[in-house]
C-alpha cells in the first residue's frame, strides 16, 4: 500500500532540494528555503509518523500534553524524558551570573566538533537537568521558557489582566457552533514574542467541521525540514485526534501550511540518506482512555503497527 500521507512530506523535501534559495539565518547555520508550501493529511487513512525514518513518538505526546497543560517549565517534559526544548533553558542559565562552569559559549555547534568541549558540556547539561528535577527554585528561574505555546494555547494575557483559554473555548465552539469560521487559536501574541525563549514557528491553527469529521489547518511561519516539521506533523496529528475524540467527531485533514520551509545546509546529507528510504505503511493510533484532553496522561497515547527505518541524527540549530 502506498504511503500517500507521508509522501506528502518527501515531495516537500525534494521541491526544496531542487528549488530553493540559499538564505542566511538567525542560528548562523544557512539554509536552502523556500517560501509557501502546503501539505494535506488523510488521518483517516492513517496516522502521519514518519516511517522513512524513526520519529520518536513519545517525545510528541509528551510535548503536546505539555502544551494541552499550559505548562511552560521544561520539569514535566524532563520527567518523561523529554530533552527536546533544553537546549534554550540551557542557554539562559549558562549566559547568566549564577553560572560558574567552562565557558558554553556557542555549544550548539562546538559540542560536535571539539571533543573535549562535548564532554564538559555533557557533564554541565547533565548537572543542569538534575537541578531543574530536584531543586524547585532552581526550576522556577531557569526551568520557565517564558511565554510559549503552553501559556498562550491556555492563559493568554488580557489587558484587564485576565486571562483567554483558547483551547478550551475553541472546544466549545466545536461542540456549539461547529460551522463557524472563527475556531482559531493563536500562538503569536506580539507583546510576548520578545520574552520567549523561541518565538512560535506554529503559530496559528484553525478547526473545520463538515459531514462529522473535525479537520484541522496550521500555518506555520518556520519550518525546519528535516527535524522539526516531522514532530510538527505528528503533533497536530495527534491534537486534532484529541479535539476530536472530546467533541464526538471523526478526523478529517490535517492542513500543514508552511511559510519559511528550510532545510539547514547541515542537513544535506541527512535529507539525502531519507530521500534514498521507501516508505511503509503508515501506522495507526490509539487513545485507551476516557480521560478528557485536559487529563489524560502520556501512557494513554499509543501508535500501533509502527515499522519504521532507522533514525538519522542531526545536529540541532539553536
Amino acid at each position: 500500500m502506498t504511503n500517500t500521507n507521508e509522501q506528502q512530506y518527501l515531495d516537500l523535501l525534494n521541491y526544496v532540494l531542487e528549488n530553493g534559495h540559499k538564505k542566511s539565518d538567525r542560528t548562523g547555520t544557512g539554509t536552502i528555503s523556500t517560501f509557501g508550501y502546503q501539505m494535506r493529511f488523510d488521518l483517516s487513512k492513517s496516522f502521519p509518523l514518519l516511517t522513512t525514518k524513526k520519529v520518536p513518538f513519545g517525545l510528541i505526546k509528551s510535548e503536546l500534553l505539555w502544551f494541552l497543560h499550559g505548562d511552560t517549565n521544561i520539569r514535566f517534559l524532563l520527567e518523561h524524558k523529554n530533552h527536546i526544548w533544553d537546549e534554550w533553558a540551557f542557554k539562559k542559565y549558562i549566559e547568566s551570573d549564577e553560572y560558574k562552569g567552562p565557558d558554553m559559549t556557542d555549544f550548539g555547534r562546538r559540542s560536535l566538533v571539539d571533543a573535549d568541549f562535548a564532554k564538559d558540556y555533557k557533564i554541565q547539561k547533565s548537572q543542569f537537568d538534575k537541578n531543574i528535577l530536584e531543586n524547585d527554585d532552581f526550576a522556577k528561574k531557569y526551568g520557565d521558557l517564558g511565554f510559549v505555546y503552553g501559556a498562550q494555547w491556555r492563559h493568554w494575557q488580557k489587558r484587564d489582566g485576565g486571562i483567554i483559554d483558547q483551547i478550551k473555548n475553541v472546544i466549545e465552539q466545536i461542540k456549539t457552533t461547529p460551522d463557524s469560521r472563527r475556531m482559531i487559536v493563536s500562538a503569536w501574541n506580539p507583546e510576548d514574542v520578545p520574552s520567549m525563549a523561541l518565538p512560535p514557528c506554529h503559530t496559528l491553527f484553525q478547526f473545520y467541521v463538515n459531514d462529522g469529521k473535525l479537520s484541522c489547518q496550521l500555518y506555520q511561519r518556520s519550518g525546519d525540514l528535516f527535524l522539526g516539521v516531522p514532530f510538527n506533523i505528528a503533533s497536530y496529528a495527534l491534537l486534532t485526534h484529541l479535539v476530536a475524540r472530546e467533541t464526538g467527531l471523526e478526523v478529517g485533514d490535517f492542513v500543514h501550511t508552511l511559510g519559511d520551509a528550510h532545510i539547514y545546509l547541515n542537513h544535506l546529507d541527512q535529507v539525502k540518506t531519507q530521500l534514498s528510504r521507501e516508505p511503509h505503511e503508515g501506522p495507526q493510533l490509539e487513545i485507551n482512555s476516557d480521560k478528557s484532553i485536559f487529563d489524560l496522561e502520556v501512557s494513554d497515547i499509543k501508535v500501533k503497527d509502527y515499522n519504521p527505518e532507522p533514525a538519522i541524527k542531526a545536529p540541532v540549530a539553536v
